[in-house]
């Protein structure tokens, strides 16, 4: 056998032997993540009374998110950027501050709860905080 038909064959025997191990690998291997992003985006959710926070009930549905804080009851709109992400707007603000967007970003989920950054519109503000869901 000449050097370029023995070449040949070790290419080919390469190039199979990668698909095998490749289709192998992929075919074989059971994911465990549960993909459970959605969980967060309809329900009843609540912010404890904290350092930071007065205890606030949330119920959001659709677009639409009501909060309520002891005798006020706000309604928002909310819109998902992804998973992860998400735009908070007062529907009808009362004051300059509720005018302005409020972006939150979730930082670390939890079986029941998620830890979230939020940051009051285009200012250096941020809080921190932890939100439970119940429903």
């Amino acid at each position: 056998m000449n050097l370029k038909l023995q070449l040949k064959n070790y290419r080919l025997f390469t190039y199979w032997a990668l698909l095998t191990t490749y289709c192998f690998l992929f075919t074989s291997c059971k994911s465990e993540f549960k993909d459970e992003s959605n969980k967060f985006k309809i329900g009843v959710f609540e912010i404890p009374a904290g350092k930071d926070f007065v205890k606030e009930t949330i119920i959001r549905k659709d677009s639409i998110q009501i909060s309520k804080h002891g005798l006020h009851v706000d309604t928002l709109s909310i819109k998902w950027k992804n998973n992860f992400f998400y735009t908070l707007k007062y529907i009808n603000p009362k004051t300059d501050l509720q005018k302005d967007p409020m972006f939150v970003q979730i930082n670390e989920i939890h079986e029941d709860s998620y830890d979230f950054t939020v940051k009051i519109g285009f200012s250096n503000f941020t809080k921190k905080g932890t939100i439970y869901k119940t429903k």
